[in-house]
């Protein structure tokens, strides 16, 4: 047995963890499984946390009906059908273990934990998530299960093989899972003893070996350097006062994630990437976005920081408050939105900030939002966003200008036009859309469009302001000056390719 093993085991034994995962996989207790068993509409019906259809459809009580009513319905089963559910687990080992516990009413057995397929091959141990049992308040070492910020990261990190990989506040281990399908050594942190334990039962379940260690934030790994760091840290904003882990860092207002930012440099390889999710304050008087460029202000790392969504104070502290259910505590929401008044905070920001060690002079950094959804998977779209910036790194103006380019398939143009009498329409503004990768939306000027146009593959850039040149009756020097910045945003883009 490891050290870490020692410290934070798994909530079974090894002979414990091989027989549960032997009943959930006879049971065939995975996504595929459960969609198969309950049927596509009472599936979409328990992701509402409508439960009705689903329990019609798992009356039987078979080995996987009783597991879907245990884990997924969040029913008292009788312990019959919970220890046969659990063979060749005994149903005293898992009560041990604290996967179910008695049922408060007598009626048999219930969820201890939350045991979550993900996927086809996984599992993901946690707490009991807020909404199966309402109106209790969340412990402060509450462990969270798979959730919309956990699946955000998970999709924003491309999986390239990589050798040292670090997961900071790992809570149940849903990074620590995905980072080990392609890192050699998988290092996972926590400032819960609690959420180590789940993340050990988590890596245990998955026949996966993680280096644990608990400390908070980047405090265990002092001195150590990765070729990959994500983290899905504590980094609601407010006044510092730390009532649950899993959302409080301590710091006051957005501390915690300028804090990840200013460690990047020295937790990272040459050449390592960090991926991790924040929020930060938009004050009144400020530019939110000169906000968090000073966050990586002289680190000597290019950044990439993309806002995907807005919240108001009210709503913002509505929002954490109900999800540690705590949303009738209107002393606790007066004094955050207090705070919130006396530092001029106007809304709150979220996003993801992606930082990379490139060893460059002159890095790049763009803050900036990205309301409209990606093509999935969003971590493929970020490297190409990096290869293109070192690409654009590469080249001067003169071979810019030099290049062929090609416009990306599925281009859309969108015209908005106002009529003018007999004159017809008149052309207002004219929006290109990206229909794939991460389809923005560009409004351009009548000569762009010529220029994007053009973009076959078979002249160069050159050549066709030549054209174009001749076409405006404008000097080609003066044109291709006034292209190259914007020839440069759209290769950025992914609007225009290189050929």
């Amino acid at each position: 047995m490891t050290d870490d093993q020692t410290r934070y085991p798994a909530l079974l034994d090894d002979a414990g963890v091989d027989r549960l995962r032997t009943a959930l996989t006879a049971a065939r207790f995975t996504s595929t499984g459960i969609a198969e068993r309950l049927g596509p509409q009472a599936t979409a019906a328990v992701a509402r946390n409508d439960h009705r259809a689903a329990l019609r459809r798992t009356a039987d009580r078979d080995a996987l009906a009783t597991l879907i009513r245990l884990f997924v319905c969040a029913q008292s089963e009788p312990v019959e059908a919970v220890t046969d559910a659990l063979a060749p687990l005994p149903v005293d080992d898992a009560l041990t273990a604290g996967l179910v516990e008695p049922a408060p009413d007598g009626s048999g057995l219930r969820q201890g934990v939350d045991l979550e397929p993900y996927g086809d091959s996984w599992w993901v141990i946690s707490d009991v998530p807020s909404h199966v049992r309402p109106g209790r308040p969340l412990a402060a070492d509450h462990v969270l299960g798979i959730g919309g910020s956990s699946t955000t990261l998970a999709g924003a990190v491309a999986r390239r093989p990589v050798g040292d990989a670090l997961d900071l506040g790992t809570g149940c281990g849903v990074q620590a899972l995905h980072l080990a399908t392609h890192a050699d050594t998988v290092t996972a942190t926590d400032l819960s003893a609690r959420a180590l334990r789940f993340a050990a039962t988590t890596a245990a379940l998955n026949g996966q070996r993680w280096e644990l260690l608990h400390g908070d934030l980047t405090a265990p790994v002092a001195g150590r350097r990765f070729d990959l760091v994500v983290s899905n840290p504590p980094f609601v904003v407010g006044p510092g006062v730390a009532t649950h882990i899993y959302r409080d860092s301590g710091r006051i207002g957005d501390g915690v994630c300028a804090e990840l930012a200013a460690a990047a440099p020295d937790l990272l390889t040459d050449g390592g990437t960090m991926h991790y999710l924040a929020n930060w304050m938009h004050v009144a008087g400020e530019d939110w976005t000169e906000r968090v460029a000073g966050w990586v202000s002289g680190a000597g790392l290019d950044a990439w920081v993309i806002q995907r969504e807005v919240a108001d104070p009210v709503s913002y502290v509505n929002l954490w408050l109900a999800d540690a259910s705590e949303g009738a505590d209107a002393h606790r929401a007066a004094a955050w939105l207090d705070w919130f008044d006396a530092h001029k905070v106007e809304a709150v920001g979220f996003g993801l900030v992606t930082l990379r060690r490139g060893g460059h002079r002159q890095p790049v950094v763009r803050i900036e939002e990205l309301r409209q959804q990606v093509a999935p998977p969003l971590g493929d779209r970020i490297v190409e966003w990096f290869d293109r910036q070192d690409w654009l790194r590469r080249r001067e103006a003169d071979a810019l200008l030099a290049t062929r380019y090609r416009a990306v398939p599925g281009l859309r143009l969108q015209q908005e036009a106002t009529i003018d009498g007999d004159a017809g329409w008149a052309v207002d503004r004219q929006i290109i859309t990206m229909s794939d990768g991460l389809r923005w939306s560009e409004e351009i000027d009548p000569l762009v469009l010529a220029l994007i146009g053009g973009c076959t593959g078979e002249l160069a850039m050159r050549e066709q302001l030549t054209v174009l040149a001749a076409a405006h009756d404008v000097p080609e020097t003066d044109l291709a000056e006034a292209v190259t910045p914007i020839l440069a945003r759209l290769v950025e883009r992914g609007v225009l390719l290189p050929c």
